[in-house]
C-alpha cells in the first residue's frame, strides 16, 4: 500500500551539523534570527533568509533563487555534502520532556492523491502555490512532512537494533534537545522495510500538510519533465504512539458587545459552569473546558443533552468550542481570519493565557483538552477536516539536518 523510497540526502558534514541546522524559520522572533544571522555563518537560516545582509524588495521568485543560490554555496564550501547512495535516515530527538525516533524517507505523490497517505487539516490554496513555487526556484526541501504509521513491533525491533550503531550525528540543539541520526544504505535493509510499510497501509499526516499538497501540485504542473525526484517528498515517519499532541488554547479580544454576567448567562445554555476563582484550571478530559474570565478561572463542562455524536468531528473539542460558544456567542465566524482571535500551544503553560489575559490583550482565555491519534484518524478515514488550530504535534524536524533535493 503506502510506498517509501532512498534518497541521496545534503547533509551538513559531521563537524559543522551543531552549527548548521536550525530550528523552523518561522519559529524565531525578530531579535533571535537577527542573533542568528549575524554571529553564526555557518546557520542554515542563512540559505533560507540569503539576503539579510541586503533587505532590499524582491519578487518570491527572485527570492527564492537566491535561497538556491546561497544553498550552492554551502555546497560549495563544504559545508553541505551529498550523501553518495541512495538512503534512509533513522532521527532521534530527545527533549525535556520526550524521546522520539522515526524514519526519513520518500513518500508517494501518487498515495498522497490517492488518499493512501491521509489528511485530517485543510490547506490554504495561496500558501501551497507559495511553498510550491519555493520548493521549484530553491530546488530543495528541508523540511520533511511528520507523519504516522500504527505500531509495529517488527519496525520497532530493527530501530532497537540499527540505533545500538555509532551514529553518522549527535549533537546538541541551543534549546538543549538532543539529535541523533543514523545513516541506512543497505539495500537489503531498505528492501524489507518497503515491504513492511507497504504491508502496513496508510500513513496519516501530523504536521505539514500545505508542504504535501505543494509537492503534489508541482509534480503535476512538472511531470513531463521526467524528474523522479518529483513523484516523492520528504517525510519524518514515525509510530502512532510516538507522536506528542497538545492542544491550542484560544485567546478572545472582547465578549462580542456582552457583559460579563449576561455572557456567562448565555454559556450556561450549554454547560455547567463552575468558578473556580484564581486557582489554575486545566481540564483533565474530554468536553470540560476551561476558562480564564476578570481575574477568575471556570470549568465548562458540556451537558449530556447536547453532547453530539452523530460523526466524529462533532464530539472533537475544538469543534464544540466553536458551535456552542465561539461562533452563536462570541461572533467569530472565520477561525483563521478574523483578528479578534489568537491561538496558544498547549505546550505552554496555562500562566500565558492568564498573563495574556491580565494584560487586558484579550478579554478571555479558552483551554482545551488536547485530541487524540485515534481522533485525528477517525477525522481523517472519514474524509472530514479538524476545525483550524486543533492540533499542536511534536516532535519538530530542524531546518538543514536532511535535505531532499529535487
Amino acid at each position: 500500500m503506502a510506498k517509501i523510497t532512498p534518497f541521496k540526502a545534503v547533509r551538513p558534514t559531521r563537524d559543522k551539523v551543531s552549527l548548521v541546522t536550525s530550528r523552523s524559520y518561522e519559529e524565531y522572533s525578530a531579535a533571535e534570527l537577527a542573533s542568528q544571522l549575524d554571529f553564526n555563518p555557518l546557520s542554515f537560516l542563512h540559505v533560507l533568509n540569503p539576503a539579510y545582509t541586503n533587505q532590499q524588495k524582491n519578487t518570491f521568485e527572485k527570492r527564492f533563487k537566491q535561497v538556491s543560490q546561497k544553498y550552492q554555496e554551502f555546497k560549495e564550501e563544504h559545508i553541505l555534502a551529498q550523501d553518495q547512495k541512495p538512503s534512509i535516515y533513522l532521527h532521534k530527538i530527545i527533549t525535556k520532556t520526550h524521546k522520539f525516533i522515526g524514519i526519513i524517507v520518500g513518500t508517494s505523490v501518487e498515495d498522497y492523491k490517492n488518499n493512501i497517505i491521509k489528511k485530517h487539516e485543510d490547506t490554504i490554496e495561496y500558501r501551497v502555490d507559495l511553498f510550491k513555487d519555493y520548493i521549484k526556484y530553491a530546488g530543495f526541501n528541508t523540511e520533511p512532512v511528520l507523519m504516522t504509521y500504527p505500531d509495529n513491533l517488527a519496525i520497532e525491533r530493527w530501530i532497537l537494533q540499527k540505533k545500538q550503531a555509532v551514529p553518522d550525528f549527535e549533537f546538541s540543539a541551543t534549546n538543549k534537545d538532543i539529535h541523533y541520526l543514523w545513516k541506512i544504505d543497505n539495500e537489503t535493509e531498505i528492501q524489507w522495510l518497503q515491504k513492511t510499510f507497504e504491508e502496513i497501509g496508510d500513513l496519516y499526516i501530523a504536521d505539514g500538510h500545505h508542504r504535501s499538497a505543494s509537492a503534489a501540485l508541482l509534480y503535476e504542473q512538472e511531470k513531463q519533465s521526467g524528474n523522479d525526484n518529483l513523484k516523492f517528498f520528504m517525510s519524518f515517519l514515525i509510530a502512532e504512539s510516538n507522536v506528542k499532541i497538545y492542544e491550542y488554547n484560544r485567546l478572545i479580544k472582547d465578549l462580542n458587545g456582552l457583559i460579563k454576567v449576561e455572557f456567562l448567562k448565555k454559556l450556561q445554555e450549554h454547560f455547567f459552569v463552575e468558578i473556580k476563582q484564581e486557582k489554575l484550571f486545566q481540564p483533565a478530559e474530554k468536553h470540560i473546558f476551561g476558562m480564564y474570565l476578570d481575574g477568575e478561572f471556570y470549568s465548562l463542562s458540556l451537558k449530556s443533552d447536547k453532547k453530539r455524536a452523530t460523526t466524529v468531528l462533532n464530539d472533537l473539542d475544538a469543534q464544540i468550542l466553536y458551535d456552542y460558544v465561539l461562533l452563536p456567542i462570541l461572533g467569530i465566524e472565520d477561525l483563521r481570519n478574523d483578528e479578534r482571535i489568537e491561538y496558544i500551544p498547549g505546550k505552554q503553560s496555562v500562566l500565558d493565557v492568564k498573563a495574556k489575559v491580565d494584560s487586558e490583550e484579550f478579554e478571555v482565555g479558552f483551554i482545551l483538552f488536547p485530541s487524540n491519534i485515534n481522533e485525528i484518524k477517525k477525522v481523517a478515514d472519514a474524509n472530514l477536516i479538524m476545525p483550524p488550530k486543533s492540533t499542536y504535534i511534536e516532535p519538530k524536524f530542524r531546518s538543514g539536518l536532511v535535505v531532499y533535493e529535487l
